[in-house]
């Protein structure tokens, strides 16, 4: 059994996530592909985590890609998260990872309806219901979940979410049937109703936003394939990280890793790991690297074990729910972290002496990303603020 290093690991998350120099992408299809899937909870990480892993680009170039050409769609798949890939690898994790997340909430909404009082065979309900949305869905092209609410009276319904905790509060069906038929590939997040940075979108059918809809996966080959690629790009690394990020039970990681037959590497950091059987030589350390990734960036959160690149630096940068926040990275790991001043300077932060060659790639960096992004402004949306945030912006 092979030993990797860790600086073997993280020579090849610089490569293999296109942010070591020569190693960027050229699109944003490119860039989704190199990852899996971009992490679209917060949708300013959509636009800032691609252009960290493209030499050129713009927000136009992500945004063409989003919604003119569609190389790149959102989708609600692994852990009941968005994320934002190409429509091919959509369909593979929406199949290896949306289906069981669509089924439980399934599940849950038909226990909402119970505690509603909705009477009747509450199965047959919640399929007309879904028929009644994709029919208005069809007949508007676009629209909001407030919109499809008021063009049937079962897609008002209101159910009570979140009984007995601080997050108490009422949605209608038509917001959880969105939410169950995204996970199945049904729906899709269309434009955003204001700029870049807006969380509210108008929903459209699958298939009129990608002609032809998704492709037809069966279940435990989709997961194969998800595995499979989720070690190309995250690769050499435990069972348990590949289980963390797609949401799957223990038997579903065997049964993944099974398929694809991985070879099993020991990993200086203790303990076994997996990665692609015939990829198991190092890459090559290039050219030490900067990057300043955004909060929910794919990269920090693409492993459950993050003590490789984090080091003692998570208390500062992750929220109380795990979610990281910006963060600022030298040759592989996290040194640092950057936010966004009131008058739009990026600002850099190191938090252990990472040398004057990290500094001044960090500087560049920052003036960089200042102006890709312009006079927009950044904010923590799906996530805590972290030191640095409230430092600038108290």
């Amino acid at each position: 059994m092979r030993r990797v290093t860790v600086a073997e690991r993280r020579a090849r998350l610089g490569v293999r996530h296109g942010l070591a120099p020569g190693a960027q992408a050229d699109s944003p299809a490119a860039v989704t592909e190199r990852v899996v899937a971009v992490h679209g909870t917060d949708p300013g990480s959509v636009y800032v985590g691609i252009l960290a892993r493209m030499a050129d680009g713009s927000l136009a170039d992500v945004d063409r890609a989003l919604y003119e050409d569609r190389s790149v769609v959102r989708v609600l798949a692994m852990r009941r998260t968005v994320f934002a890939t190409t429509p091919a690898l959509a369909a593979v994790a929406l199949a290896g990872a949306g289906r069981a997340v669509a089924a439980r909430e399934r599940r849950r909404l038909l226990m909402l309806l119970r505690e509603a009082g909705v009477p009747g065979d509450l199965e047959a309900w919640v399929t007309a219901a879904e028929q009644a949305l994709l029919t208005a869905l069809d007949a508007r092209g676009e629209a909001t979940a407030s919109e499809l609410a008021g063009d049937d009276p079962r897609l008002a319904q209101p159910v009570v979410v979140g009984a007995g905790s601080k997050w108490t509060g009422t949605q209608n069906v038509a917001s959880r049937l969105l939410l169950i038929m995204a996970t199945e590939g049904q729906v899709i997040r269309g434009r955003p109703r204001g700029s870049w940075l807006s969380q509210g979108y108008r929903w459209t059918t699958a298939h009129a936003w990608c002609p032809g809809g998704f492709a037809e996966w069966d279940h435990e080959a989709a997961e194969a394939e998800l595995a499979r690629c989720w070690l190309a790009a995250f690769g050499p690394a435990p069972a348990a990280d590949l289980q963390w990020w797609a949401g799957w039970t223990k038997t579903q990681t065997r049964r993944a890793l099974a398929a694809i037959g991985p070879a099993e590497v020991e990993l200086e950091d203790g303990g076994p790991g997996y990665v692609l059987a015939g990829d198991e030589e190092p890459v090559p350390a290039g050219e030490p690297w900067a990057a300043l990734l955004p909060g929910l960036d794919t990269t920090p959160m693409g492993w459950q074990d993050r003590s490789w690149f984090l080091g003692e630096h998570g208390p500062l940068l992750f929220d109380q729910t795990g979610n990281i926040g910006p963060s600022l990275w030298w040759d592989g790991r996290i040194v640092g972290a950057w936010a966004q001043a009131p008058d739009g300077e990026i600002v850099c932060r190191f938090l252990e002496d990472a040398g004057s060659e990290a500094a001044a790639a960090a500087d560049r960096a920052a003036a960089r990303l200042t102006a890709l992004i312009g006079d927009a402004r950044l904010t923590a949306r799906a996530r805590g603020r972290t030191w640095l945030e409230k430092e600038l912006n108290p």
